[in-house]
């Protein structure tokens, strides 16, 4: 499902080298294994049997947890998924004691309003060097949990 979403996600706003390079970096077996040794927790949406969406996250501390990644097929996107897939983490994090929820989008990333509806505010905004000359220029967001 990686493969459906990301290209199609990122295709107006990266090079499809960056994309190609980030897919290795973060979803290839071993990475997927290293995040989940280090505390991420991933949510697979079913529509009926077939997965149309994922989300990971993560404690970071303090009651804050960080949302690494929220992806759902376009064929789901405006029926609630995302939503859905949104409020499936903050009922979990919630029981956990959770203050806060935070997330890194790509500026340029549609997705930003999407956030903005669920809750989230612009909190600081960052660029990463993520090797081979590649960067995420993003902005950090919060969404402050009661």
């Amino acid at each position: 499902m990686t493969f459906k979403v990301w290209p199609q996600t990122y295709a107006g706003i990266l090079t499809q080298e960056q994309i190609d390079y980030m897919l290795v970096l973060m979803y290839s077996t071993e990475s997927l294994e290293k995040q989940m040794k280090e505390g991420s927790r991933f949510i697979i949406v079913y529509d009926e049997t077939e997965p149309v969406g994922f989300t990971s996250f993560q404690h970071l501390g303090n009651g804050i947890y960080k949302l690494h990644k929220l992806y759902i097929l376009q064929t789901q996107q405006g029926k609630g998924t995302g939503r859905f897939a949104i409020e499936s983490v903050i009922h979990e994090i919630r029981q956990e004691g959770a203050t806060a929820l935070q997330l890194q989008v790509n500026k340029n990333n549609k997705a930003k309003e999407f956030y903005y509806k669920m809750g989230f505010e612009v909190i600081d905004e960052t660029s990463l060097d993520i090797g081979n000359g590649f960067f995420m220029n993003d902005f950090i967001m919060e969404k402050k949990i009661n």
